[in-house]
């Protein structure tokens, strides 16, 4: 049981980078992508290849989270390997950039954490 709750949380975590990458891929420059960033329509203009770039690095996040879900029980590491590049992620994001980004990443990928390392200790 607790095995499946940590694999939803993964889930969850791997779904949320796929949104962040189509929002920075593909929807930067619109009024959703600028919304969800704050951005002005000049700034996410100028800034749209490396909102793009950007945007593939959190693929390939969300990538990594299904490979480790695909892996089943041997997928622990991967799992642990991706939530952990995602958390260092979200404070370096969260302290740089916007606190918003704690909240959004830091927390849920710490969250996602403790219950893999829990199921694995069931």
């Amino acid at each position: 049981m607790l095995n499946q709750v940590a694999n939803v949380f993964v889930a969850l975590m791997a779904l949320l980078h796929v949104y962040i990458l189509v929002l920075e891929m593909f929807l930067w420059t619109t009024k959703r992508g600028r919304r969800a960033f704050g951005t002005t329509p000049e700034f996410a203009e100028a800034s749209k290849v490396l909102a793009a770039n950007q945007g593939l690095y959190n693929g390939f996040l969300a990538a990594g989270l299904v490979w480790g879900l695909l892996l089943g029980p041997t997928g622990y590491g991967v799992k642990l390997f991706f939530l952990a590049c995602i958390f260092v992620a979200g404070l370096y994001g969260g302290l740089t950039a916007t606190r918003k980004i704690l909240f959004i990443q830091a927390i849920p990928a710490a969250i996602s954490i403790c219950f893999v390392l829990l199921a694995a200790n069931q």
